[in-house]
C-alpha cells in the first residue's frame, strides 16, 4: 500500500512528566477513504487535525465505527516492538463484518499502524510501564438520517504515549459485580470492538466509580449469574488445579490479551479451560 507522508512543520515538544492515558496525541495521523466507486483510497499521513464531519454523518447518528487499541514499546535496545498487529487487524476486520463496513485488507491495517509508529518513533516513550497507544479507527461519513449501512468511510489511525490506565496506576483493580445493567447479548455486537458498546457501559462504570471501584464486572444477560467480562478486559480465575476463562459465545470480546495469556500459561504446562465460569463459584473458591 502506498501512504503519502506530510510533515508537519511545528513538531510539537514531547513530554516529560506523567503520561496518564488518552489525553497527549502525536503530531501525525493515517487517513484512508471509502466510497462505492473508489473503494479504499487515498492512504496518506498527515498533520493531526480535527475532522470535517457532516452533522448527518452516519456515524453519529447509529455509532456506525469500529476501532481497535493495540501498543508498540520501546526496549532496552532501544528497538520498537508491535505487540501482535496481526491480531489486531484479524479482529478489526471481524468487527468490520459485524457492522457492514466494506472489507480493508488486514494487510493495510498493518502497514498503516507500522508506517504510523515509524514517523512517531520519537514519540515512543522509554519508562517503565509506558508505551504508545495506537488507535485506528473506522467511521461511516455518508450524510444521510436512513438507517442502513453507509457508502462512505474513513479510517484513520492516531497515537497517545500513555503510562497506566487507572489513576492508582499499576495496583489491582477494584471491581464492582454488575447485577441489574447488560453491556451486551448473545447474538449482539459483544463480540464486535465497536463504539455503541462502550456507550452502553458508560452508566454502570459511572455508578461503580461512585461506590469506589475501578471497573465493572459484566454478567449474562439472563440470570447475572455467568462472569462474561470486565469493561477493558477479559477475565480469569485460578480455581483448583486449572485457570478458567469464559468461553468466546458473542457476548464477549475476543482480547488479544486473553488469546496470549492462554498461550503463554499452556506452554509453561498449565491447564486452561475455556467454560462458563460463574459468580458463585468464584465466591466459594476464595472462602
Amino acid at each position: 500500500m502506498d501512504i503519502q507522508i506530510t510533515l508537519t512543520e511545528n513538531p510539537s515538544p514531547k513530554p516529560q512528566g506523567p503520561l496518564g492515558f488518552g489525553r497527549l496525541f502525536t503530531d501525525h495521523m493515517f487517513l484512508m477513504s471509502y466510497d462505492e466507486d473508489n473503494g479504499w483510497h487515498d492512504a496518506h499521513i498527515e498533520p493531526k487535525r480535527p475532522l470535517k464531519l457532516d452533522p448527518a454523518a452516519s456515524v453519529l447518528h447509529y455509532a456506525q465505527a469500529v476501532f481497535e487499541g493495540l501498543k508498540a514499546f520501546k526496549g532496552d535496545d532501544g528497538r520498537i516492538r508491535l505487540f501482535r498487529p496481526d491480531r489486531h487487524a484479524a479482529r478489526f476486520a471481524r468487527s468490520f463484518q459485524k457492522l457492514c463496513i466494506p472489507y480493508l485488507p488486514e494487510g493495510c491495517f498493518v502497514a498503516a499502524v507500522k508506517r504510523l509508529v515509524q514517523v512517531e518513533r520519537d514519540w515512543v516513550p522509554s519508562s517503565e510501564g509506558a508505551a504508545l497507544y495506537i488507535r485506528p479507527l473506522v467511521i461511516a461519513t455518508e450524510p444521510f438520517l436512513g438507517v442502513r449501512p453507509s457508502t462512505k468511510y474513513a479510517f484513520l489511525v492516531i497515537c497517545s504515549p500513555v503510562g497506566a490506565y487507572y489513576a492508582r496506576g499499576f495496583e489491582p483493580v477494584r471491581i464492582w459485580v454488575e447485577t441489574d445493567e447488560v453491556r451486551a447479548v448473545r447474538g449482539g455486537t459483544g463480540a464486535a470492538k465497536t463504539a455503541g458498546n462502550y456507550a452502553a457501559s458508560l452508566h454502570a462504570a459511572k455508578l461503580a466509580k461512585e461506590r469506589g471501584y475501578d471497573q465493572v464486572l459484566w454478567t449474562d444477560a439472563k440470570a447475572h449469574e455467568d462472569i462474561e467480562e470486565v469493561g477493558t478486559m477479559n477475565v480469569f480465575a485460578h480455581v483448583g488445579d486449572e485457570v478458567v476463562t469464559p468461553p468466546l459465545r458473542g457476548a464477549i470480546l475476543p482480547g488479544v490479551t486473553r488469546d496470549s495469556v492462554i498461550r503463554l500459561l499452556r506452554d509453561e504446562g498449565r491447564r486452561v479451560v475455556e467454560r462458563q465460569l460463574t459468580i458463585s463459584e468464584v465466591r466459594e473458591a476464595v472462602a
